[in-house]
């Protein structure tokens, strides 16, 4: 043996287990979206607040589903505090229409509040 040899370590070949590799391909091979965002638990908790607010709010308690989405034609302050605000060209998502003059809606932020349907322009 020659001198580089006698202070060699020889590593051992570590095996892998069979299904670690499969999923470890499976993984690579899955092409990765680096433009999709995951919402923040910050994010996810405001969500859930507003919501919460919105059902003790207008005591409702069935499954929110948007019935139709709008877009506000002009820029309404909100006057009392179950009114939401709009700005001109804001999406709303409308979730249930009343028997009056105003629908529920939740708009981008996810705040929800009644709207007049004169304000807004359905699509």
């Amino acid at each position: 043996r020659g001198k580089d040899e006698k202070y060699r370590v020889r590593m051992p070949k570590l095996r892998m287990v069979k299904e670690y590799k499969d999923k470890r391909k499976s993984v690579d091979d899955v092409e990765r979206n680096i433009f999709k965002f995951k919402k923040s638990s910050e994010e996810k908790s405001k969500m859930d607040k507003e919501e919460k607010l919105f059902r003790e709010t207008f005591m409702f308690h069935g499954e929110i589903r948007v019935l139709a989405t709008a877009t506000a034609e002009r820029s309404v302050p909100s006057r009392r505090q179950a009114d939401l605000p709009l700005t001109a060209g804001e999406h709303l998502d409308v979730i249930d229409a009343l028997q009056g003059h105003a629908v529920i809606c939740r708009n981008a932020q996810g705040r929800y509040g009644y709207v007049l349907v004169e304000h807004l322009n359905f699509r």
